[in-house]
């Protein structure tokens, strides 16, 4: 812990009254960085007033955010912007500190089984069966629609954990593993769902001149794995009155499927109490436009 007179002196002031001092007194309490943090849980422990530790629970929390913030900054700027990362730090906002080591280990056994039962005659269907086999039945990852009343199906360390997660967690999850195994398959922008679409063998889209639709072979379902043909995505858009442009069906970044993420896990703060998150998960995933 950090121990000097002046953290002394302002950890007498946490309980002032007056705003405008305990404004000036959490802003200085912030300017020391995370390495403060052990000093309040210390205080926390040792104060019996809940407005007091309330406050401390305040500045800690945005000690964190400062430096997710941070991170989130250089995940942006990173060469490769790794989905796997993006989504860690992501979870991270409600458990700043989770440990990755388990995620990614977890992934890895996933990343494995499905590698084992992959040969180079199976076709890209046949590659899309073993996926979901592996990951929904043989792990037994459950998906449902976005619930905006759990907050921990939007976390994939706690999909994992649970078994249980969202068409958002669980189709970054499924993309999670074709990057890891070289399977062209992405999350596309068709409205309200979460759905990757398995594309021809190193198709490039950006030199491609025809439309991305016709570049993909099938559709896979984040949610369960099941897999679609073109006439069910056609339905689809009949049945919610858009009309089916190119942009739906080309692959998001993995920048833009960390905003969505961001933005749809926001709209699970929505009292007076914890609107603040919403605020902050909106300026995590602005982060995310700024170049």
């Amino acid at each position: 812990m950090l121990e000097t007179k002046e953290i002394n002196a302002l950890f007498t002031l946490i309980d002032d009254p007056d705003e405008e001092v305990y404004s000036t007194v959490s802003n200085r309490i912030i300017g020391f960085g995370k390495d403060i943090i052990p000093n309040l849980e210390n205080l926390w422990e040792n104060t019996l007033s809940e407005a007091v530790q309330s406050r401390i629970e305040m500045l800690i929390h945005s000690l964190h955010f400062t430096d997710l913030k941070q991170s989130f900054i250089d995940w942006r700027d990173s060469a490769y912007a790794d989905l796997l990362t993006g989504a860690l730090l992501v979870a991270k906002y409600q458990y700043p500190d989770l440990h990755t080591t388990p995620v990614l280990q977890d992934i890895e056994k996933i990343r494995r089984n499905v590698w084992l039962e992959l040969n180079n005659y199976l076709t890209p269907l046949e590659q899309a069966n073993v996926l979901s086999s592996i990951i929904y039945n043989y792990y037994n990852l459950k998906g449902g629609e976005v619930n905006y009343n759990n907050v921990d199906e939007f976390f994939i360390h706690k999909a994992l954990e649970s078994k249980k997660g969202n068409a958002i967690s669980n189709g970054i999850l499924y993309q999670i593993v074709c990057d890891k195994l070289d399977i062209n398959a992405k999350i596309i922008n068709i409205p309200k769902q979460m759905i990757l679409a398995f594309y021809h063998k190193d198709l490039d889209l950006d030199k491609s001149k025809t439309s991305p639709q016709d570049k993909i072979l099938f559709y896979v379902d984040g949610v369960n794995g099941q897999a679609y043909g073109h006439q069910d995505i056609d339905n689809y858009f009949k049945r919610i009155s858009v009309p089916p442009v190119p942009a739906y069906f080309k692959p998001i970044s993995n920048k833009r499927i960390i905003q969505v993420l961001l933005d749809e896990t926001g709209k699970c703060f929505n009292t007076t109490s914890n609107l603040y998150k919403q605020t902050e998960l909106t300026q995590l995933a602005n982060i995310l436009d700024e170049q």
